[in-house]
């Protein structure tokens, strides 16, 4: 069977990799498998009941859900029967919710639970062309339809329906309008990317052919599936290559699923591998003397392992012996935590630091970094095990094209491009200028292909004295330090840079516990002086290996942490960075008065 669209993609998955797992989640304290087979009796009773319920080809159908084995169940009914999938973060508020529905008119949406229903009280009437809202668990209103119920209604019909099912799906064409992904919305609102079956299928076969999967791997999904790399990278793949999709039970744990699933793939962002590193930092701090040395010494062996790695030396017996004798002493405990199996990770999202590329990969726990964004779908470059370069987001895969402009943007062309903005014919124009997409983001390619990011090209700091400053690799630096979560370099149109910093609050509460100062309160904690030296120290360190005018002269400490209900946060955990300036503007302002 040709794939050409993701329907094609989900059949081929059916037909090649019949499974008992299929897909896992956690129900009543217990991990629950669902068989292909009951998976697809399930897709079938939910796409006779959308054409029951009148949805044709072409129709727009929202999905409002956090991750679970029903996100993935509607997902492949909606396109089933020729229509599109709107995918909304179950994060956002009504008002923001409200923004997509005018923009996409759906005739349908999902809901996660009553919870998700609540927040579209009285959409039916506000949006002419909603007709049903649907939800996965118990509804308890009458206007709402469960999915249970949706299911009896499809299985009463499926006889009548079954046909049309198959000839809505085989009339779909590889440029149909597959979903629409709406950005994070950094700066504005959000835009819908228009992607078409063919962008992701193609995305799909070309990474199915770049790594080694099969169907004994599991991967543990947790990303939000609203987000187009969790969704092109960890649902439409792992389904093509007949992985078992487990999913974690949330965000917060991630950790825990890890070491009780054992999974051998796991997508992420770099905020996983950021706090895993803190960890193992600070469990090697936390230690005796000669357990710190130890500790020190096996990072320094990993390094020149993977140095040597990377650039094709030769290992040698005494660097393998000593690499051997640093995995006994230190990184088999690492991989411990994982679960024990776990084979590679995969990044993406945002730049991932070189050091902690490293590490992982002289643990045996590769993180294979990789470039794109939504109008992408999404990946543009990524890293393999035949071709890696820590610091890299990897050479560009098959079949698409990177060039760099003259003012050092990343431009894309291949078959993974979206079609454009839904209904911004204007800012469709602007990203899709002489046939190239304009991503928006600075960077370069080495002599052997490897494309590196610099940054955002909106972020670009440009100093009063005319300097131009890429704030993510100064952050980066900063996040190295496990006592930094998040940081925030600021500067633009400024004389010098400052920065506000969120601590790793577990880490320095346990390092203020082992001085007898008090931690109950967070933001007399970040006053204390003890605490200002500490960070000061580490901003000193940073800044020694900074050029001058990328130092940072002042920097304040916030007393919390950038969440996604502050608004702080994008769904893809990206932060705000219009907003942030905004919201701590006195704090900053200060910061430029002090001098």
């Amino acid at each position: 069977m040709e794939i050409r669209t993701l329907v094609d993609l989900y059949h081929r998955s059916l037909q090649e990799h019949p499974r008992d797992a299929m897909f896992r989640y956690k129900s009543n304290g217990r991990w629950t498998d669902v068989s292909s087979r009951e998976f697809a009796t399930a897709v079938d009773e939910v796409a006779s009941a959308l054409l029951v319920l009148g949805v044709a080809a072409g129709d727009r159908v929202a999905l409002l859900s956090h991750n679970r084995m029903e996100w993935a169940l509607a997902d492949l009914a909606i396109l089933s029967v020729g229509a599109v999938c709107v995918p909304i973060y179950p994060t956002l508020l009504t008002d923001q919710i409200d923004f997509l529905l005018t923009d996409s008119e759906p005739v349908a949406i999902f809901c996660e639970n009553a919870q998700q229903v609540a927040k579209l009280e009285g959409a039916t009437e506000r949006h002419a062309s909603l007709r049903d809202v649907l939800c996965f668990e118990k509804a308890e209103r009458a206007d709402v339809l469960s999915l249970e119920k949706l299911r009896e209604i499809g299985r009463l019909n499926l006889e009548g329906k079954r046909e049309e099912i198959r000839s809505r799906s085989a009339a779909i064409e590889p440029d149909d309008l597959a979903t629409l992904v709406y950005t994070s919305g950094t700066t504005g609102n959000p835009k819908g990317a228009m992607l078409t079956h063919a962008n992701i299928t193609t995305n799909v076969e070309t990474a199915l052919g770049l790594f080694e999967m099969e169907n004994l791997d599991s991967c543990l999904s947790f990303l939000p599936l609203s987000h187009i790399l969790e969704r092109t990278a960890g649902y439409y793949l792992m389904l093509r290559a007949g992985v078992c999709i487990t999913f974690a039970q949330s965000v917060e744990t991630v950790a825990a699923d890890m070491a009780e699933v054992r999974p051998s793939i796991m997508i992420s962002v770099p905020r996983l591998y950021e706090k895993i590193y803190a960890r193992v930092l600070e469990s090697a701090s936390q230690g005796s003397s000669l357990a710190r040395k130890i500790f020190d010494w096996a990072r320094g062996v990993g390094k020149e392992y993977t140095d040597r790695v990377v650039a094709g030396r030769s290992i040698g017996p005494g660097l393998r012996l000593r690499r051997a004798i640093a995995d006994r002493l230190v990184f088999r405990k690492l991989r411990a935590r994982t679960g024990g199996k776990l084979r590679f990770f995969v990044s993406g999202g945002a730049p991932l630091a070189k050091e902690i590329a490293e590490f992982f990969f002289a643990a045996g726990l590769p993180i294979l970094e990789g470039y794109g964004l939504t109008e992408t779908s999404p990946v543009i470059s990524v890293n393999t095990f035949e071709r890696f370069r820590p610091g890299s987001v990897g050479p560009p895969i098959p079949g698409v094209e990177v060039r760099i402009a003259e003012d050092g943007e990343i431009l894309v062309r291949g078959p993974n491009v979206m079609k454009g903005y839904w209904r911004r014919e204007a800012e469709t124009a602007e990203a899709l200028a002489d046939g190239w997409f304009h991503t928006g983001d600075i960077g370069h390619i080495d002599e052997d292909g490897f494309l590196f990011i610099t940054d955002r090209k909106k972020d670009l700091i440009v100093t009063a004295g005319g300097k131009n400053i890429a704030p993510q690799p100064v952050e980066s630096e900063l996040k190295l330090s496990k006592f930094v979560a998040e940081a925030v370099v600021i500067g633009d149109r400024r004389r010098y840079l400052t920065a506000l910093l969120i601590p790793n609050f577990e880490t320095l509460e346990a390092w203020a516990h082992q001085r007898g100062l008090a931690v109950e309160d967070r933001t007399a904690l970040v006053q204390r002086p003890e605490t200002q030296e500490l960070y000061s120290e580490l901003v000193n360190a940073v800044n020694g290996r900074l050029a001058s005018f990328e130092q940072i002269k002042y920097f304040r400490i916030l007393d919390h942490e950038f969440s996604l209900e502050d608004g702080q946060l994008t769904p893809s955990l990206k932060v705000r960075r219009k907003l942030v300036s905004e919201r701590y503007a006195d704090i900053i302002d200060q910061m430029y008065r002090d001098s």
